[in-house]
């Protein structure tokens, strides 16, 4: 799985990818209390960044809860889009490896389903980076899907891609947090909705 490959796929889905899933927090209302929690627990604490925004429908619902976002994504035409759709906040291209944040810089960091485009090995590194951004007792949430080994997909929206996505175990990435130096602070799952990929979802809430 390389990130040129997850970068081109997502360019080309761009357009349908936004259409589809702009909305889709009206169906997910364990998604929408965890969001809730998220940004009531940071409501006046700073600048929050969202790693692999998309076309921004996550940062977007946390802004309009109160919270500065701001937003990073490896899609050109993902940031395209989400800076169109959302003007009122910033979003630029980087990758989540490398996310060019100064250190201590951020007050929060939401990966929503972004963590699960990197290979297992390069989870540690992308924490470490996390970790260095966020100001001292800044906040972290992760949503990821729970299982093991790598899912891949060849066509997605009718259209030729080569994305993966890895599945991690919940003791396992809580292992990888804690090891990039965060306190745990809590772990959620839940199994998948009918309309969703069938794969159970977990949600890690981090202090720095």
């Amino acid at each position: 799985m390389s990130r040129s490959d997850i970068e081109a796929g997502y360019d080309l889905v761009a357009e349908e990818y936004a259409a589809e899933y702009a909305e889709e927090l009206n169906r997910k209302p364990f998604d929408r209390q965890v969001l809730d929690r998220f940004a009531l627990a940071m409501h006046g604490r700073g600048l929050v960044c969202e790693l692999g925004s998309g076309p921004g429908q996550i940062a977007r619902y946390l802004k309009d809860r109160g919270l500065d976002m701001c937003g990073i994504d490896l899609s050109a035409e993902m940031v395209r889009l989400a800076t169109s759709l959302h003007p009122d906040i910033p979003f630029r291209r980087a990758d989540i490896l490398a996310p060019d944040l100064q250190p201590c810089s951020v007050a929060g960091i939401v990966a929503f389903y972004s963590i699960i485009h990197l290979r297992r090995e390069d989870v540690p590194r992308a924490l470490s980076v996390m970790h260095e951004a966020l100001q001292p007792r800044g906040r972290l949430l992760l949503a990821f899907h729970g299982g093991e080994g790598t899912l891949h997909r060849e066509r997605w929206f009718d259209k030729p891609v080569s994305i993966d996505v890895t599945m991690f175990g919940t003791a396992e990435m809580s292992r990888y947090v804690e090891e990039a130096g965060f306190v745990v602070d809590e772990v959620a799952e839940r199994p998948p909705y009918e309309f969703e990929y069938q794969t159970s979802r977990t949600y890690v809430w981090a202090t720095r």
